[in-house]
């Protein structure tokens, strides 16, 4: 019988604990081991043979209204972007959520992972593991005091923006069909930021920066260039997708994508909708395979933060895509790649450990 649960999957990106601050405060911890709604807790977890990943500390923006799954729906979209957030209002929430986090550590629900090894140790012995996150910097001043705070307290992956602009950057519009060369690019602050992540050893994720961003991190990076949940361009023409020589100036820098499965940055149409099959992600894994190599493409779902298809539904349904490859004619070695090995890889040259 072949094994669909194996090897366990460290995934690059999911906003569980943007879930989990909307629950009573100090139950938490109790709703994920217990199990809650959404798409990852430890339950189901276990089931699906998820490893961990990285934990998004996300600041949202107030609500305008806009119902998004119907806007992305249609055959074009242009969402405007919200506005800028503050300092103080962002550090507010990104306190919260990493409390919450700390919090799963505590209850023994997870580790927090500051080097491969301890990462590599959670999945040998059936442990969550957990990369601190922050998707969009608003919560960094330009002195980079609060940088600082965070890395002692486990941050070791930050993307300048979560597509709204902040002081370092600008980000992409969720648009289709749409190419990322919108906006200029990154700040003076923004340049000194992934100077000194640089020095800190803390990784720069391109997934939401615009076309100038990532030519300017590509420029000034001495670290590989990663992506932890974005798809291909030439697959699905959405704004929030990598072009081609995008993936090429990765690929040169022996770097990284994890494959999203949002399926509006799935699907050829663009389109936000559930009954997206399986097969759409093994197109774009293809065309990564093909302009990366195999040993720079893994996964990066968004689980807690889009619509991903209905054929996998959650963590429990990670059987449904180890079951797709096996059928697409991925061997076991290339398996275990795309599932742990090649996020292990790039982050030992990341973070230098």
């Amino acid at each position: 019988m072949t094994d669909t649960l194996t090897p366990p999957i460290l995934d690059g990106h999911n906003d569980v604990l943007l879930k989990l601050m909307s629950h009573a405060r100090g139950r938490e911890a109790g709703d994920f081991i217990g199990g809650c709604e959404g798409h990852v807790d430890l339950p189901r977890a276990r089931k699906g043979g998820f490893g961990g990943g990285f934990f998004a500390i996300y600041v949202p923006s107030p609500d305008d209204g806009t119902d998004h799954v119907r806007a992305m729906s249609g055959a074009r979209y242009n969402l405007p972007l919200p506005a800028r957030i503050g300092q103080d209002e962002a550090l507010r929430v990104v306190m919260r959520q990493a409390s919450i986090l700390v919090a799963l550590e505590r209850e023994c629900a997870l580790e927090i992972c500051t080097t491969a090894g301890q990462i590599r140790s959670c999945l040998n012995e059936g442990r969550m593991a957990a990369v601190m996150h922050m998707e969009g910097a608003e919560a960094i001043d330009a002195e980079f005091d609060a940088l600082e705070i965070l890395y002692r307290a486990g941050l070791r992956s930050l993307g300048p923006v979560w597509s709204r602009p902040t002081i370092f950057g600008h980000g992409v519009p969720f648009r289709y069909p749409s190419g990322p060369d919108v906006g200029a690019g990154l700040s003076g602050a923004g340049k000194d930021l992934v100077r000194q992540c640089n020095r800190m050893g803390i990784m720069i994720d391109l997934s939401h920066l615009n076309e100038a961003g990532f030519r300017d991190v590509a420029a000034i990076s001495d670290a590989p260039l990663v992506a932890t949940h974005s798809n291909a361009h030439a697959i699905c023409p959405n704004a929030r997708n990598l072009t081609d020589w995008q993936l090429d100036a990765i690929a040169d820098s022996d770097g990284m994508v994890g494959i999203n499965f949002a399926t509006a940055f799935l699907r050829p149409d663009g389109q936000m909708r559930a009954d997206t099959p399986v097969d759409v992600i093994l197109r774009h894994l293809d065309h990564l395979i093909g302009r990366l190599g195999e040993d720079r493409v893994g996964f990066g779902s968004d689980f807690d933060g889009a619509m991903i298809p209905e054929s996998i539904g959650d963590v429990a349904g990670l059987p449904a895509l180890r079951a797709a490859l096996i059928d697409h004619g991925i061997d076991r070695a290339l398996m275990k790649k795309l599932c742990h090995d090649n996020w292990l890889r790039v982050l030992e040259v990341t973070w230098g450990n």
